[in-house]
């Protein structure tokens, strides 16, 4: 089989633990080759997620390197027996492979630990709210992209549907709260179902009020994903150009930290609740005074789009 042009985020993941753990124990790639009785050259794209591993051959390369982590040796059993494809799949060749590695992030991911300044998580967002997000963006996108990003959007909240979803903890800014993308109305039909949300067992919503001031991180977008073992933890970091995955120990303590942090300063659950019960009922307010006056809410424009 030729090597994949594109290795999902987590192939790659795959990949470069293996090659972390060849680089730990001194071997070359001759060695890893030696062993599995392949040419050397396909070791480096076994490294790189550019080629599939058996969960065998990951045991036997895990075994002579002299990695005694029996947890993180079978994690990458697991993902190396991973051969279905994703519904995510079925937007590739129309979406940026990043939209793709988010959605398989969120996927296998057993706890989600996100914190948001401006936008709300992708997988919170309605269908109006995100449209005009994605409505938004500069250059100006064609419609067929709005329509599949949209789409694929609306997708990746199956998730939550899963008979045994990820754990959400979600921190959210009070900025993100009143921002009135697509209109007064529209937010507050987001807020709603953001509180419909926060009622599931598997979701726990806290808010930073202004009141709170400063906080670490506060001008970032930070997704935490937990795996099974924290070795294989995962920080997505949302910009402009795309996704950063980031997933060496020292970050991973660094975006451990500045959650907690930030989880320290923000509303308990039930107050956030609150919290956003009042700003949705101030929106049905001003919804219903400029309805009264004959003035039709308007329909904002929006910041570049968020994950």
């Amino acid at each position: 089989m030729p090597p994949r042009s594109t290795p999902t985020e987590r192939q790659r993941r795959l990949g470069s633990e293996l090659r972390k753990m060849r680089t730990a124990a001194g071997m070359t790639t001759e060695y890893a080759a030696g062993l599995l009785g392949v040419p050397r050259t396909n070791v480096p794209n076994m490294e790189s997620g550019r080629s599939g591993i058996s969960p065998e051959r990951v045991r036997t390369l895990a075994a002579n390197y002299g990695c005694a982590d029996v947890a993180l040796v079978e994690a990458l059993a697991g993902m190396a027996a991973e051969r279905d494809k994703g519904w995510w799949e079925t937007y590739r060749g129309q979406l940026s492979p990043s939209f793709l590695d988010i959605a398989e992030m969120e996927w296998h991911a057993e706890r989600l630990r996100v914190a948001l300044t401006v936008h709300l998580p992708g997988l919170f967002q309605t269908e109006d709210h995100a449209r005009a997000v994605f409505e938004a963006v500069i250059p100006r996108l064609p419609a067929a992209d709005v329509a599949a990003r949209l789409a694929h959007r609306m997708d990746r909240q199956q998730v939550l549907d899963r008979p045994e979803p990820p754990v959400l903890d979600v921190i959210l800014h009070e900025a993100a709260l009143r921002m009135e993308f697509g209109g007064t109305a529209v937010a507050r039909r987001q807020l709603e179902h953001v509180l419909c949300l926060s009622e599931r067992d598997s979701i726990t919503v806290r808010v930073i009020p202004f009141k709170a001031g400063g906080f670490p991180g506060a001008g970032q977008s930070v997704v935490y994903a937990e795996s099974t073992i924290s070795a294989l933890d995962t920080v997505e970091l949302d910009s402009t150009h795309g996704p950063e995955f980031i997933d060496t120990e020292m970050q991973l303590h660094k975006y451990r930290a500045q959650l907690d942090a930030a989880e320290a300063v923000a509303l308990a659950p039930d107050a956030s609740r609150d919290f956003i019960q009042t700003l949705a009922a101030d929106l049905q307010e001003t919804q219903s005074c400029r309805t009264s006056h004959g003035n039709p809410p308007s329909a904002e424009r929006a910041p570049t789009a968020s994950a």
